[in-house]
């Protein structure tokens, strides 16, 4: 497809920021990859290459590293926001004491910060003055940046307030391996997105605990009904929890070795404590700080989730995973239809 070149800014050079600038250069745009390490920007310029983060993967020529925040935002009207959660509203405050212009920034993190329950775009749009902000977009769905790197067939979703801007981020991506749809449910496609790694977690001390398919098989699910419930409750559709950043995400980070939330919880149900996890990681595991808000939501919001609690008493409360999990197999019995008719009807 014949399209406009354009320049963006892609704020972060983890392994999700790196894949996403190369979809955007092998669609023709001007990409400027930034990142806070120095070394790992020249390696980017210099090599073509991001080693810590996708280790066998050669870049485009055509992506240029950035360690001057204020050099990479000159002239950009497109920001993709690729930092983890708790650096979002950092690097938002320096972008804009950087910039005059307004821009449409498009997040592609995935977590609700603790304590003031915020999603990414409410964080956004409370630390970028009217003035400044054209729009706010997310985009998300079952993508691990390994594959994409790769230019393996992914689909994602993007969702905003505003529809076309959305559609100008849906034609900036798409291409013949990264197909991207359109839903106009952002609080869904946010609240989907962020949740299903706490699912993540808890797969994943279920796999170290070597509890086989059929437990995953019941966390995925239940999972996305506690997902579905609380996302009802604070005003979603129903449906988006059947789609891309639903069933579609969570099947995806539960079941592959690519997913960091899933490791994690490997670990953790094979007996370390969560700090030698989050060592041993030595990336973001955006699950642990999204099951605090969960947690918090839950509570917020009178809704049961007994699985994001659980995980809670593990990560914050010292309690055993495999005692979490006999817990959770010995809750008072329920009506699985009764359960799937609350979440329609936007009930607990």
């Amino acid at each position: 497809m014949e399209r406009k070149r354009e320049k963006v800014a892609v704020l972060g050079a983890g392994s999700w920021g790196t894949a996403l600038a190369m979809v955007l250069a092998d669609n023709g745009h001007e990409v400027r990859l930034w990142g806070h390490n120095p070394a790992q920007i020249d390696e980017i310029n210099q090599n073509h290459t991001n080693k810590k983060y996708l280790p066998e993967i050669t870049l485009p020529e055509t992506i240029m590293g950035y360690s001057s925040l204020e050099e990479a935002l000159d002239g950009i009207k497109t920001v993709i926001m690729a930092v983890p959660t708790k650096a979002i509203r950092e690097v938002i405050r320096k972008m804009t004491e950087l910039t005059s212009e307004s821009v449409v920034i498009v997040h592609v993190s995935k977590g609700i910060e603790p304590d003031s329950l915020l999603r990414i775009s409410e964080m956004i749009e409370e630390e970028v003055p009217a003035d400044l902000l054209e729009s706010v977009v997310v985009l998300s769905g079952p993508s691990h940046a390994e594959e994409v790197s790769l230019r393996h067939p992914t689909t994602v979703t993007v969702s905003s307030k505003n529809m076309e801007e959305a559609e100008k981020v849906q034609d900036l991506f798409i291409n013949n391996h990264f197909r991207v749809y359109t839903n106009p449910d952002l609080i869904g496609v946010e609240i989907g997105g962020a949740l299903k790694n706490i699912i993540a977690l808890a797969a994943g001390i279920s796999d170290g605990l070597g509890y086989g398919d059929n437990a995953k098989a019941a966390l995925i699910t239940r999972g996305l009904a506690e997902i579905a419930r609380l996302g009802v409750k604070m005003g979603a559709s129903p449906l988006t929890f059947s789609g891309l950043t639903g069933i579609g995400d969570l099947i995806v980070t539960c079941t592959s070795v690519h997913s960091r939330n899933w490791r994690a919880g490997n670990m953790l149900g094979k007996g370390q404590n969560l700090d030698e996890v989050l060592e041993n990681m030595g990336m973001v595991v955006e699950g642990v700080r999204t099951t605090k808000a969960a947690y918090q939501l839950a509570q917020k919001f009178e809704v049961n989730m007994p699985i994001t609690n659980a995980l809670y008493n593990v990560l914050f409360n010292n309690v055993n995973p495999k005692d979490a999990v006999d817990g959770l197999m010995s809750r008072e019995k329920t009506h699985e239809m009764e359960d799937l008719a609350d979440i329609l009807g936007g009930r607990n």
